[in-house]
């Protein structure tokens, strides 16, 4: 018969862990033992390796045998950022009394839930960036989404299609993301394996829950005065948001105090694909330099964190946009007003976080001196501002909150060297509490009394090496070496026996024992209340504060454009109401950062329009600069309407309200598909969404395929925007120089090439755009550069001239006839009755609702009619 297997034993400390850790079972738990948190099984295991603390085993060779690693609950701080940033989500589990109170087990429990993206602990969070909790909810036809950073009180919302969202979702690069569990595989499916997601309840994403969450955070009855009240599936992944917050335990968020919308129509439509091509703030080639890298010339992390928004959604407002190079402009001319503002910005600490710690009731003395000190700043900015003669800077001056009364009280309250933590002591300044000035007096005038006991009992004993000290199993005792403990008075009671000497206590120092012990606790005691009580008053002033700390970042960013105006001789932008775009010597930002010193960077102009010169065809060898051309185009425009000053002599344009870019290849070979079919799908993505104020840039499109495939798409791409009813602005780089035929045939469109200067046996890149088109692509040269051996230099030559020599305008004439056979309907005969029901399959077209591929195949379809 076989024996029943025991149960292991479970302890009644482990008990008690195993209750709290069913309730967090996807939580890494800290759970505090003594001076310790200690982490069991499995959380032990990942603990040890991502830490590097040793891994060891509770109750070894018993029953109950667990994996164990811990650390000392001081060095909380060191180690939880690191379980965070390797993705794991904290429960910190504490004793909620005091073990000297009790003889059983000590009560314990979950005091805060640490996720990656509800951190609020500032090893965890970079000062430079936010970090935004997303929530994601797909609707029937819309997806709503919600960010909220909890450390600012940021919160934000939007809807839209998935293009949309997944831009939404790169620029704001969430640690953490909540969907509904039902929606799991289809959020992998729309938006990658990259995000790091958690999996909520699905009846947490319902409207009318969503709802009630929001309206009773506010403290209202509608969402209509944050003007959100429309987007329905903005408002249930905003409210799945707040559930978050509650199972996380960050119930303290008076901080939050409003939601706004991410208006799309507000700022500059950028693709997925160009905010990844143009390397505006992220790269995928390590130490690679990004746009903002160049441009960040802010001195407060409010500040960094602004401008990482304003890069990330360009404003499409041109009065706003004006508002902004006028406010630069102002500053660049005014050095001395410039170099005043800055030298305040640089003393204002974190206001956005600072504030946020207030309201979760998280912050130290130090950090509330901090806030003062930040605040004060502030005043002689909001005077410099005030006093200005640009009406944007008064405004602003005259928006900021000089919050007189605050400063006040906290200057009055706290010491200005206030400590880091209020178990310190000596945070509360001296005459803010009468109980609190005497007890000070007894704790801190110890030693003169001490100092006259020894001498008393000194003089009256003989004893002259007598001495008074303390320790914490004692408390206050006298030390006699063994040579005088014939003269110890009869009344000294005997505490220890070392082995030179003897300790004693008298009744005396007993009783000033109590005494100045009870002091000091009730000092702690009371310096506690009384802090507390200052920072719920210090919360009134939670929307003030947040003000002034969003202006600081504005303030922040436009004198930071300035510097960088004046470092880089940026020029101020002239915005119009045309739709062209004209660059006068430009250059391109980062690249020009690069050079070696000394070595100048080569200017270009560009001119683009919708009447004369809408599409420019850049041909010019690789290497040659075509893409630097194009990039460095974008980023202008993208600077200019941020609000910054640009890299040129000048620039004249209209608002660009979409841009696109189709730069270089990016393979996508880990989703399974090729070079070309990912060019593909970033083509079909612009030529779906054009506008009449686009800009578009396209690099070396169709060389992903064949040769004569990829000289016939990149033909009807430019044959498709230049007959588009839009007319977009295009730059249109390509070595099919080919396509020079296209200038001839089409109006708008106009050949340019990045000039090169031929030597004997060599090109000379001069990297200048010139009128006309380039003859041939110096792919051969440019080998030869790279130092591919001189045999394959020899062979590639000798092939070439043959090419050309046996399919010389092969490919053009391949174009050619595909264009002719598509012509050739106007010379059927009129009355031809195959004619009638051709015209009337396209009379019967609705053009506006028809998809590229649906008229692709309705052109197949006549053109079967026509062979057969």
């Amino acid at each position: 018969m076989a024996t029943k297997e025991k149960a292991p034993k479970e302890t009644p400390l482990m008990k008690q862990y195993n209750a709290i850790k069913v309730k967090y079972p996807d939580a890494c738990l800290l759970f505090r033992v003594g001076d310790f948190y200690e982490t069991f099984g499995q959380d032990a295991i990942r603990a040890a390796g991502i830490l590097g603390i040793t891994l060891t085993k509770r109750g070894n060779g018993s029953e109950s045998e667990t994996a164990l690693a811990g650390f000392p609950h001081h060095s909380l701080n060191t180690y939880l950022p690191k379980l965070v940033k390797a993705g794991l989500r904290v429960a910190i589990c504490d004793q909620l009394e005091d073990p000297k109170m009790t003889k059983t087990i000590v009560k314990r429990g979950v005091t805060e839930l640490v996720t990656p993206g509800v951190a609020m602990n500032d090893e965890v969070l970079h000062s430079k960036q936010n970090n935004f909790l997303a929530s994601v909810y797909f609707g029937r036809k819309t997806i709503g989404i919600s960010f909220l950073d909890v450390s600012t009180g940021e919160f934000l919302c939007a809807q839209g299609n998935e293009d949309y969202i997944d831009k939404l979702l790169q620029n704001f690069s969430p640690s953490e993301v909540l969907v509904a569990k039902n929606e799991k595989s289809t959020f992998r499916e729309a938006f990658g394996e990259d995000h790091h997601t958690f999996f909520l309840e699905d009846w947490v994403y319902k409207e009318d829950y969503a709802f009630e969450s929001l309206t009773a955070h506010f403290g209202t009855n509608s969402l209509k005065g944050f003007g959100v009240e429309e987007l329905q599936e903005g408002i249930i992944a905003s409210g799945a948001v707040l559930y978050y917050l509650g199972e996380t335990q960050h119930n303290r968020v008076q901080h939050i105090t409003s939601i706004q919308r991410i208006a799309e129509d507000a700022y500059v439509w950028m693709d997925r694909f160009t905010i990844r091509n143009l390397e505006l703030y992220h790269s995928t080639n390590q130490n690679a330099v990004t746009l903002l890298d160049v441009i960040d010339r802010t001195l407060s992390p409010m500040g960094s964190r602004l401008l990482k928004r304003w890069l990330a959604l360009p404003l499409k407002d041109a009065n706003k946009v004006r508002a902004r190079h006028e406010v630069v402009a102002y500053l660049k001319d005014n050095n001395s007003i410039l170099a005043r503002i800055q030298t305040q910005i640089k003393q204002i600490s974190d206001l956005e976080r600072l504030i946020s710690k207030v309201a979760t009731g998280k912050i130290s003395p130090r950090e509330v001196v901090y806030l003062k000190e930040s605040l004060d700043a502030i005043v002689p900015i909001k005077q410099l501002a005030l006093e200005s003669d640009n009406e944007a800077l008064k405004a602003i001056g005259d928006s900021l909150h000089a919050c007189e009364l605050l400063r006040e009280k906290i200057k009055n309250t706290l010491n200005p060297e206030a400590p880091v933590a209020i178990n310190k002591g000596n945070a509360i300044a001296t005459g803010v509490h009468p109980e609190l000035d005497e007890l000070r007096s007894i704790a801190y005038s110890g030693k003169e009394y001490l100092e006259g006991i020894e001498q008393r009992e000194s003089q009256a004993t003989g004893i002259t090496s007598l001495k008074i000290s303390f320790n914490n199993v004692f408390g206050y005792y006298i030390e006699v070496r063994n040579t005088h403990k014939d003269k110890v008075p009869a009344e000294w009671i005997r505490k220890q026996t070392l082995v030179n000497a003897e300790r004693y206590i008298t009744e005396e120092l007993k009783e000033y024992e109590s005494k100045i012990l009870g002091a000091e606790e009730k000092i702690h005691a009371l310096e506690t209340q009384l802090f507390d009580q200052l920072v719920v008053w210090i919360s009134t002033y939670i929307k003030p504060v947040q003000l002034n700390a969003g202006l600081v970042a504005q303030m922040d960013c436009l004198t930071g454009f300035a510097q960088l105006a004046i470092e880089n001789k940026y020029v101020q932008p002239l915005i119009d109401d045309s739709f062209e775009l004209e660059i006068k010597e430009g250059r391109h930002p980062v690249i020009e950062k690069q050079l070696p010193v000394g070595t100048p960077y080569i200017t270009n102009d560009v001119y683009l329009d919708r009447a004369a010169q809408q599409i420019i065809m850049i041909t010019g060898p690789n290497m040659s600069g075509k893409s630097a051309i194009l990039r460095q185009t974008a980023l202008i425009v993208l600077l200019a309407q941020m609000g910054s000053f640009v890299p040129a002599e000048s620039v004249r344009m209209g608002i660009v309200d979409k841009i696109f870019t189709r730069v270089g290849a990016s393979d996508n070979i880990s989703m399974g598909e090729s070079t070309f079919m990912v060019e593909m799908n970033e083509t079909a993505s612009i030529l779906n969404n054009l506008s009449d104020r686009s800009l578009i840039l396209l690099d070396e499109i169709g060389r992903g395929t064949s040769t004569y495939d990829g000289i016939s798409i990149a033909w009807a791409i430019a044959e498709f925007l230049h007959e588009h009813p839009s007319q977009p602005k295009t730059l249109f780089a390509t070595h099919y120089h080919e396509l020079n035929e296209m200038q001839d045939i089409f109006e708008r469109i106009q050949n340019f090439n990045v000039s090169v200067k031929e030597l004997k046996d060599n090109v000379l890149f001069i990297r200048k755009l010139v009128k006309g088109g380039s003859a041939h692509s110096f792919g051969i040269h440019v080998a030869k550069m790279a130092g591919m051996p001189q045999t394959v230099i020899q062979k590639a030559q000798k092939l070439l001239k043959k090419l050309e020599k046996d399919h010389s305008g092969e490919a053009l004439a391949n174009v050619k006839a595909q264009a002719k056979d598509e012509l050739q309907l106007s010379f059927f005969n009129l009355d031809d009755p195959l004619l009638e029901e051709i015209k009337e399959e396209i009379v019967n077209l609705d053009i506006n609702t028809l998809t590229p591929v649906e008229a692709l195949m309705k052109l197949n379809e006549i053109k079967r009619m026509l062979v057969k």
